[in-house]
């Protein structure tokens, strides 16, 4: 059985994406803000993720920012993984507003997570997620301890969580074939 500790990545700043007209995928561009660096810092300093083999990061800028700060405090080389990614509210990367994505956001909670029946929708259902999510974290079941840096909502399939704070560490027990990853807070 491994230890992950599950890391969502500091505040992010969609500012300059907003400016040069990033939208959709392009807003996976988005660097920390001053705010999320502080918070990757002091995410960082916790000892528990001095134990760990490896960090596996989302390809994402705010994910990869968060988890080169990790690295550089505490030595543990980091690896990109793709699918770590965010929850896609439209894989067809066509939405071009925030407000677009929070609407998408919206109808995949009131649904649920799957499709009403009979209709078509292009986001990422429950059940892609936490796939997806699923095979990331069943590469990695046979290291002891692992940090995974990505975001709130693909973490959340994972292992059931209500939400996660900017550069919050969830620690949990994962094991291949298990229903879900174990957590406690600390």
């Amino acid at each position: 059985m491994a230890i992950y500790y599950l890391v969502r990545h500091g505040e992010a700043d969609y500012s300059e994406m907003f400016e040069k007209g990033f939208y959709g995928f392009g807003r996976s561009f988005a660097p920390l803000s001053e705010k999320g660096i502080a918070q990757a810092e002091e995410t960082a300093t916790d000892e528990r993720l001095k134990s760990a083999e490896l960090i596996v990061s989302s390809p994402y800028t705010r994910a990869l920012q968060t988890a080169s700060i990790i690295s550089r405090k505490t030595g543990v080389k980091i690896h990109v993984e793709v699918d770590l990614h965010e929850w896609e509210p439209d894989k067809t990367n066509q939405y071009t507003t925030s407000e677009e994505a929070f609407a998408l956001t919206k109808e995949f909670n009131l649904y649920k997570g799957k499709y009403p029946e009979g209709q078509q929708k292009n986001w990422e259902t429950l059940d892609e997620v936490r796939k997806r999510m699923r095979s990331v974290a069943d590469k990695y079941a046979d290291y002891d301890r692992v940090i995974f840096v990505g975001h709130g909502m693909a973490f959340r399939t994972l292992a059931y969580i209500e939400q996660m704070k900017p550069a919050e560490i969830i620690e949990c027990n994962y094991e291949i074939g298990q229903e879900d990853c174990v957590y406690s807070f600390h």
